[in-house]
């Protein structure tokens, strides 16, 4: 059987992080029964298990760039297969035409939607700034260049998506609660 997939973008025009992804991914799978998927959380939890992927991730996370597809796919995937769940919900990823192409090619799953979180560059960076969630990408000069390599490279898979009909926008500059009013709008016909 192939899985449900959704990819959640919470993101804007200036880039993602900050948006509040997490507290609407925990909604849909409340919700709507899905399995969420996050690629950071799973890369954060490889980069603490002492492996030697896990040091390399650290450093490239610290420095605010995208980890190589394989690894994320690898992650995404073996976290896929350990779940009994067919209805998955993968956030942060894909972050670039290439981790898409990649996905789709090694995996052979092609997302139903994508949800694209419509949200200012600086309402993102307050909320991340006071999340206080003790992450090391959570200081203002990664924010700013994980800000960049959303529009020097993300926005190319919103926009491929896009082609394809495939994308799903909300305004994610709101209260929490209305988000995941639009977000029960996108949800409710796929139930």
């Amino acid at each position: 059987m192939t899985p449900h997939l959704i990819v959640s973008y919470l993101t804007s025009r200036a880039g993602g992080p900050g948006s509040g992804k997490g507290t609407q991914c925990a909604n849909i799978v409340e919700h709507f029964g899905y399995t969420h998927l996050s690629a950071g959380d799973l890369l954060r939890a490889e980069a603490q298990s002492g492996s030697k992927n896990g040091t390399m991730i650290e450093n490239m996370m610290s420095e605010g760039v995208i980890v190589p597809s394989e690894i994320t796919i690898k992650l995404l995937e073996k976290a896929m297969l350990e779940n009994e769940n067919d209805k998955f919900l993968i956030d942060g990823f894909p972050r670039n035409e290439e981790n898409r192409a990649a996905f789709e090619s090694i995996t052979g799953i092609e997302p139903e939607f994508v949800l694209f979180f419509d949200c200012s560059e600086e309402e993102m960076e307050r909320r991340l700034l006071t999340r206080n969630q003790g992450r090391v990408d959570d200081n203002i000069d990664t924010i700013r260049k994980r800000f960049k390599v959303f529009l020097e490279s993300s926005l190319d898979v919103i926009n491929y998506y896009n082609s394809k009909g495939k994308v799903k926008k909300i305004d994610a500059g709101k209260p929490a609660g209305e988000v995941f009013e639009a977000v029960k709008a996108v949800f409710a016909p796929i139930r």
